[in-house]
Formats: structure tokens, sequence, C-alpha cells
């Protein structure tokens, strides 16, 4: 079940993403445009692609995550037994759950903190942008937590 929402999860952040980034592709066209051909400045457009950008480095960092795409050093890891490999796999996977939870949690703190500050140029408030820190936490602790179970199911197996 675990898998099956991991992956339903990753599917939609996905799509997500290609949404976010073709947003913020026509947001930055459109105000190239307008600065060098119109001669007029959005005053808006700057700060929303640099949310979106935001939303897509934590987002981006789960779809990674989910794929183990995410920069490794393994020339040592590679050296290891079989059984150290596991027990490895585990610890790195548990020591980046507790990450994840952090995210969770100083996330909703800073979140809650900033609740009531607004952008200057949007108008809306900075809470929504940052809550993709702990958004991206949780989406990242269902991926860990499905690496964990299927490590610990090819071992009964």
């Amino acid at each position: 079940m675990l898998k099956k929402t991991s992956f339903f999860i990753n599917q939609w952040v996905e799509y997500f993403l290609f949404g976010l980034g073709f947003t913020m592709t026509l947001i930055v066209a459109v105000q190239v445009f307008f600065r060098y051909v119109l001669n007029h400045s959005l005053f808006w457009s700057e700060e929303l692609a640099r949310f979106l950008l935001v939303w897509l480095t934590f987002l981006g960092a789960s779809c990674a995550y989910y794929r183990n795409l995410n920069p490794g050093v393994d020339f040592l890891y590679t050296k290891f037994s079989l059984k150290f490999q596991k027990i490895s796999f585990i610890i790195t996977h548990l020591v980046s759950m507790a990450l994840f939870i952090v995210m969770i949690v100083f996330g909703i703190k800073f979140a809650f903190f900033i609740r009531m500050q607004i952008t200057p140029a949007l108008q809306i408030p900075k809470w929504i942008i940052l809550s993709i820190i702990p958004i991206s936490g949780a989406i990242l602790t269902i991926h860990a937590l499905n690496f964990l179970l299927e490590e610990f199911k090819k071992a009964d197996t």
C-alpha cells in the first residue's frame, strides 16, 4: 500500500513540476519581452518566478529522492559486503527520515511564525510560499518509509 502511495504521490509531483516549470518559463519570457521590447517592467513577475523556483527546488528534491538520483559518492559503499551495504542503506534512510521530520516540524513552526507577513509585489501571505518545506518533508518521509519497508521485505524473502 505504501509503495503505491509513494508512486502515486511522485507521479502527481512530477506533473505538478512540469506545470510549475512551464509557468515559470512563461513568466520569465513575458517579463523579458515587456522589459526589452515594450520598455515596461512587470513588477510582480520576478517575485512569482522566485517563489516558483523555491517550490520547484523542494518538490524536485522529492522526485530525485524517489528515483534515487541524488548525488552521492559511492566508491567506498560498493566495496562493502552486501550485509554492510544493507545496514548502510537502512542507516542512510533513517537519518534522512530524521531530517525530513525536522523539515516538517520546523517548517510548520516557521510558517506559523511568519503567518501575518505578506509578499511585497503579489500581496499573498508568505506562509503559503514557505508551506512547501513541511509539504516536501512529508512527501520525502513517505518515500523514505517506502524504501525502508521494501528493504525489510527483501530481507524476509
